[in-house]
C-alpha cells in the first residue's frame, strides 16, 4: 500500500511519551496587609486637598510661573529622593507608604500651613512691622509647618505599625514628608521670585533653596520621625506615643526656627558654614550609626535561624552585612541568566524575616509570628530559585 506523503508513513519505533506541561511555581504566601498601609480615605483626602492647592496656585500665581517653578523644584527634589533611596536600601519601605509620605508633605502639609497663615492674617493683620515678620518666620512657620508635616509621619506610624520598625524607618518617612513639603514650597517661592524679580531674583532664590538647603526640611522633619521610630522600637501603644510625637515636633521646630532666624537676625552665610553644615554632617553621621545598628539586629535575628539550620553562617554574612550583599550581587550576576534580581529578592525577604522576628521578640506585634512563617517561606523559595540549575 502506498502513501501520498512521507509524513504519512507509519512510525517504525514506539512513540516517546509526551512531556507534561510545565507546572507554574507555587504561589508564595503574602504577608497580611493590615498594619502595612494607610487607609484609602487618606488618599481621598489628599486628592481633594490637591485640587484645592492647585486652584490656589493658579488663582494667585497664574500658569507660567508655577510651571517654571515646578521644573526648578524638581531638581533639588530629585537629589533628595536619590539620597533617601540610598538611605533606605537596607530595608526598603513599601512603595505605597513612600508615595503617601511624599504626597502628604507636598499637598496636605502645605495646605494646612497656608490655611493657618491665611486665618492668622484675618485675625491679626500683617502691619509690616519687624516684630510681625519675626513672629511669622521664627515662631509661626516652624510650629505650624512642623506640626503639619509631623502629622503625616504620625499617620504612617499609627496606620502602618508593622512596617515602622525603628529609628531608621522613622527618619526615612520624616525625610519623605519633608522632601514633599520643600518641593511645593519651592514652587511657591520660585514662582513668586519670577513674578516679582524676574530671572535674577529667581536664580538667587534657587541658589539659596535648591543648592544650599535642599535637605533643610528633610532634616527638620526627620527629628519627628526619629522620635517616633524610637517609640516604635520600644513597642509603645499609639495613644502613649502622642507625647513623644509632640516632643519630636518641638525639636524639629527648634531646628526650623534656628534656620529661619539665621536668615533674619544673623549673617546667614557665616552661620550656614559654622552651624548648619556641622549640624547636617552630624545628622548624616548619626544616620550611618543607626544603619549599623539595624545591620547588627538583622545579623542577630538571622543568626538565630542559622542556629536552627535554616541558613548557613556564610549566608548570614551575605544577607546581613553591606559587604556581603555586594559580594552576593556580584556572584549572582555571573550565574546563568544574571540572577541579581533573584538575589535582591532573597536579601529583601531575609531582611523582612529578621524584622518580623524582632517584632515578635519585643511582643509589640501579635501577628509577627505569622509574618515570620510567611517571610521564611518566601526566603527559602528565593534561595531555591537562586540555586536552581539553568534550564
Amino acid at each position: 500500500m502506498s502513501y501520498p506523503s512521507p509524513l504519512a508513513h507509519r512510525p517504525q519505533v514506539p512513540p516517546q511519551p509526551v512531556a507534561p506541561a510545565p507546572v507554574s511555581p507555587p504561589v508564595l504566601p503574602m504577608p497580611a496587609r493590615a498594619g502595612r498601609s494607610v487607609p484609602v480615605w487618606a488618599y481621598a483626602i489628599l486628592a481633594v486637598l490637591l485640587v484645592a492647592l492647585a486652584a490656589y496656585i493658579l488663582t494667585f500665581l497664574g500658569v507660567v510661573a508655577p510651571v517654571v517653578g515646578m521644573v526648578l523644584a524638581l531638581l533639588p527634589l530629585t537629589g533628595v529622593l536619590l539620597a533617601v533611596r540610598i538611605a533606605d536600601r537596607w530595608e526598603p519601605e513599601p512603595t505605597g507608604l513612600v508615595v503617601f509620605a511624599l504626597a502628604w508633605g507636598a499637598v496636605a502639609a502645605v495646605v494646612i500651613a497656608l490655611a493657618v497663615d491665611i486665618g492668622l492674617g484675618f485675625l491679626v493683620p500683617d502691619d509690616g512691622s519687624a516684630a510681625r515678620a519675626a513672629f511669622s518666620s521664627v515662631i509661626q512657620a516652624p510650629l505650624v509647618e512642623e506640626f503639619a508635616k509631623g502629622l503625616g509621619v504620625f499617620i504612617v506610624f499609627a496606620a502602618a505599625r508593622r512596617t515602622f520598625d525603628g529609628p531608621v524607618d522613622g527618619i526615612v518617612y520624616g525625610a519623605l514628608v519633608g522632601a514633599g513639603f520643600a518641593f511645593t514650597e519651592n514652587i511657591l517661592y520660585f514662582s513668586t521670585s519670577l513674578i516679582e524679580g524676574g530671572v535674577a531674583e529667581t536664580t538667587f532664590t534657587f541658589f539659596l533653596r535648591g543648592i544650599l538647603s535642599p535637605f533643610a526640611h528633610v532634616m527638620f522633619t526627620a527629628v519627628t520621625g526619629y522620635v517616633l521610630g524610637r517609640v516604635a522600637r520600644r513597642g509603645t501603644p499609639t495613644r502613649a506615643a502622642v507625647g513623644p510625637w509632640i516632643g519630636g515636633m518641638l525639636g524639629a521646630a527648634v531646628l526650623h526656627a534656628l534656620w529661619n532666624g539665621s536668615a533674619m537676625f544673623a549673617d546667614f552665610f557665616a552661620l550656614y558654614a559654622t552651624l548648619q553644615v556641622p549640624l547636617f554632617a552630624g545628622f548624616v553621621g548619626g544616620f550611618i550609626a543607626l544603619r549599623r545598628e539595624e545591620a547588627r539586629l538583622t545579623r542577630e535575628r538571622l543568626g538565630e535561624y542559622a542556629a536552627a539550620g535554616w541558613f548557613s553562617p556564610m549566608e548570614v554574612d551575605i544577607l546581613a552585612t553591606p559587604a556581603g550583599r555586594r559580594r552576593a550581587l556580584q556572584w549572582a550576576a555571573g550565574l546563568p541568566g544574571d540572577r541579581r534580581r533573584i538575589m535582591r529578592g532573597f536579601i529583601a525577604e531575609a531582611t523582612s524575616l529578621a524584622a518580623a522576628r524582632q517584632r515578635a521578640l519585643t511582643g509589640r506585634d501579635p501577628a509577627a509570628a505569622a509574618d515570620e512563617q510567611v517571610f521564611l517561606t518566601r526566603a527559602v523559595a528565593a534561595r531555591a530559585a537562586l540555586l536552581a540549575p539553568a534550564s
